[in-house]
């Protein structure tokens, strides 16, 4: 949009997003673009990549967040980095019934245990220039007790415990990590599996505002969070979610 606003601080930023091929990622990665940073993103599609890469001039490197020597390897391919956005998850449906230990362990992997060793792989760059932003992305989820996935939102509730500790640890070499939080977005995997009539009927309902959400509004609390604007903004949260919570 053409109202949006222009961060002259995230010029020339050095910008590494996870899960950056769909979704929130491939709007952020594009977000970012436009701000003229120096763009990065990590995602396990190759021809998502290849498809946002062409379209924003970004770099990547494939990599399964769920391997952690990979996600490390990749990283260290990229360079270093001013800013971090954590933003690669799946909110998978699961009945609690039928969840197994093995199952469980795998949606850790893929929701939040990257997330901790993202940041332990970008921290030392960003201490050594003084500063950096880490922007960990959280869910709506489990504010409103939303069933259906108690994996998916065990980790998503984590994210704000890791988010308020790493804010403390790295604190002192003006490092600031918040969380933001969106609600229900409308990407096209939401609009695919569960966007029915009956559920969006339900959840304008519980919001505030009376608009869906698109990705691009998560996108830019992300901008606003990673640029000088947000210098004093640390260990908290920033909701995207209409009033929902």
């Amino acid at each position: 949009m053409s109202d949006f606003a222009n961060y002259p601080s995230l010029k020339g930023k050095r910008v590494l997003v996870t899960g950056g091929a769909s979704g929130i990622g491939a709007l952020t990665v594009g977000a970012f673009a436009e701000q003229g940073s120096d763009i990065a993103f990590l995602d396990r599609d190759l021809e998502a990549s290849k498809r946002v890469a062409g379209e924003t001039g970004a770099r990547y490197a494939l990599c399964d967040l769920r391997d952690i020597a990979a996600l490390r390897e990749a990283i260290a391919s990229l360079g270093e980095f001013d800013v971090l956005v954590n933003n690669a998850a799946r909110d998978d449906r699961h009945d609690w019934r039928e969840v197994t230990p093995e199952y469980w362990d795998e949606r850790m992997a893929t929701n939040i245990r990257h997330m901790f060793f993202a940041i332990q792989a970008v921290a030392p760059g960003m201490i050594a220039a003084g500063g950096g932003s880490i922007v960990n992305l959280g869910s709506n989820s489990w504010w409103e007790a939303g069933g259906g996935f108690p994996a998916y939102a065990t980790a998503k509730s984590a994210v704000h415990g890791l988010t308020r500790t790493m804010a403390r640890d790295l604190g002192d070499h003006r490092i600031r990590v918040n969380t933001v939080v969106p609600g229900w977005i409308m990407t096209e995997r939401q609009k695919e599996l569960w966007a029915s009539p009956e559920a969006l009927e339900a959840h304008r309902a519980r919001q505030c505002l009376p608009d869906l959400i698109e990705p691009v509004y998560v996108a830019r609390m992300v901008l606003f969070l990673a640029s000088s604007d947000a210098a004093m903004c640390s260990a908290s949260n920033y909701m995207v979610e209409a009033g929902s919570i």
